[in-house]
């Protein structure tokens, strides 16, 4: 048996409070890495697109007509039976 499926054996025959408090803290450890990584991905794109916009090169658009347009495009894709 590894190690971890040892530890997992351990941790499931802990009460439910502190199985709750492992995970937590578990993805915890994992969520520092992955939102670090998305934070600066998503930095990116906003300056990319504030540049843009200051640029002139986009067109802002009001929200409800952005979702219609992406609604009848996916409709012209798959149109209902």
């Amino acid at each position: 048996m590894s190690i971890a499926a040892e530890k997992v054996a351990e941790v499931m025959a802990l009460p439910e409070q502190d199985r709750a408090y492992l995970a937590r803290q578990l993805i915890a450890s994992l969520d520092d890495t992955v939102d670090a990584d998305a934070e600066a991905q998503w930095n990116e794109v906003i300056d990319r697109r504030s540049r843009e916009m200051a640029e002139g090169r986009v067109d802002a658009r009001p929200e409800e007509e952005m979702i219609g347009d992406i609604r009848a495009r996916l409709h012209a894709r798959h149109p209902a039976s």
